[in-house]
């Protein structure tokens, strides 16, 4: 009869599933789908920025050709598909998208009407001046590096980001699991808020809100949804706004 001993480093079908997926959702969540709180980016959007300083794309160099652009994210820093590099880095020049675009582009970057962006060879891009705050000081050790895909080289976990990005421009990713769904806000209140907040530490929501009354959405527009429905959404992390 054939001895059916499994092997030392043998797992239960069942334990072996359970970890895979748990390894699975866990890649999602951190390596593609949700934002970090610190800089606002999912790992795509920060390896375009950061790729893009590498290039000297600043807000005052001359644009070069998005391919060019997605060549040196794909090659460097993130190995997957042309596309989804390239739809990132369009929606990041999208003022209709972004309430503060983090790239400048030139050329069809598409519509709100639902148009679609132009071929990557036939679109420029380069950073905005926000795009070069969040990048400020980078290689002055405010942040930790970590090898990219192959060890080559190096990026960055996290962006300085002296701004709050992921308030500002907001965040909307779905992970297994867990999704997310964050308003834009203007700049100025939110500056207002935190000056306040610095100043009394116990501010309340109410009191906030003396200051970031609700969203700023880029497309403008009129928030019809009452104080204390945005106030219940900001203290629990659930709720819906009418524009």
């Amino acid at each position: 009869m054939t001895d059916l001993t499994a092997a030392p480093d043998s797992l239960p079908l069942d334990l072996y599933a359970e970890r895979a997926y748990l390894e699975y959702a866990m890649s999602v969540v951190k390596g593609r789908a949700l934002p970090e709180v610190a800089d606002g980016q999912k790992p795509v959007q920060r390896r375009i920025l950061y790729a893009m300083k590498e290039m000297g794309l600043a807000a005052g160099a001359k644009p070069v050709k998005s391919a060019r652009v997605v060549g040196e994210i794909l090659g460097k820093y993130h190995p997957h598909g042309d596309s989804s590099a390239y739809e990132a880095l369009v929606r990041m020049a999208q003022d209709f998208t972004l309430r503060y675009p983090l790239i400048d582009g030139q050329g069809n970057f598409g519509s709100r009407d639902g148009d679609g962006a132009a071929a990557m060879r036939y679109t420029e891009a380069r950073l905005t001046p926000i795009a070069d705050l969040l990048l400020a000081e980078i290689d002055q050790g405010t942040v930790d590096f970590v090898p990219n895909y192959d060890g080559a080289f190096d990026e960055p976990r996290l962006l300085p980001a002296r701004l709050p990005m992921v308030l500002l421009n907001g965040a909307s990713g779905i992970a297994v699991g867990m999704a997310t769904e964050i308003p834009p806000h203007n700049l100025t209140e939110v500056a207002a808020a935190a000056v306040a907040l610095l100043k009394d530490p116990a501010l309340d929501t109410a009191g906030l809100m003396t200051y970031l009354p609700g969203p700023d959405f880029p497309g403008g527009g009129r928030i019809i949804t009452a104080s204390d429905d945005i106030r219940a959404a900001y203290e629990s992390g659930r709720g819906s706004v009418r524009v």
